[in-house]
C-alpha cells in the first residue's frame, strides 16, 4: 500500500502537534488558512463505518478537541470541518479556521486555487506552541 498518510507522522515530524489514542494531529504545511491542521487516524482505515462504535466515537471525539482548540486559539467565525478521501483514502479531516475577512469566505478553501502560505520554521513551531497550547499538550 502506498498511502501518504500512512507515513505522515514519520515522514514530517517538524508539522506535528499532538498524538492521541487514536489519531495524529498535524500543523497543515500550507497556511494559507491560519491554524489549518489535520487530524487522522493512526491506522489505515477509510470509512467512519469501517470502526467498532466504541472506537469511533472515540475518534470524534479526538477530532472535537482539536477543533475547540482551534476555536480558542483562533477566535474564528466558524471552523471548517472536510472528511473527503477521494485523493487520499485514508481517513482523514481537514480542520480549518475560517474568518469572515478570509478570501474565500464564505465558499469551500478548494472553491478557487491560491497560493500556498509557506511559515518560517519558526513561524510553524509558533503556530503549533499556539495550538498545543490550547490543547493543553506539552510542546514536544
Amino acid at each position: 500500500m502506498n498511502c501518504p498518510m500512512c507515513t505522515r507522522w514519520q515522514d514530517e515530524p517538524d508539522l506535528r502537534i499532538a498524538e492521541y489514542e487514536h489519531c495524529y494531529v498535524q500543523l497543515n504545511r500550507d497556511q494559507f488558512f491560519p491554524g489549518y491542521a489535520l487530524v487522522f487516524s493512526k491506522h489505515h482505515v477509510t470509512e467512519l463505518f469501517h470502526l467498532d462504535p466504541a472506537t469511533r466515537g472515540a475518534l470524534i471525539e479526538e477530532v472535537n478537541r482539536v477543533a475547540a482548540a482551534l476555536y480558542q486559539a483562533y477566535a474564528p467565525a466558524k471552523i471548517n470541518y472536510e472528511l473527503l478521501g477521494n485523493m487520499v483514502p485514508h481517513m482523514h479531516w481537514h480542520l480549518v479556521p475560517r474568518f469572515t475577512d478570509d478570501p474565500l469566505w464564505p465558499r469551500p478553501i478548494w472553491s478557487e486555487p491560491h497560493l500556498e502560505k509557506q511559515l518560517s520554521a519558526q513561524g510553524y513551531r509558533e503556530t503549533i506552541a499556539l495550538i498545543q497550547d490550547a490543547l493543553g499538550v506539552a510542546a514536544g
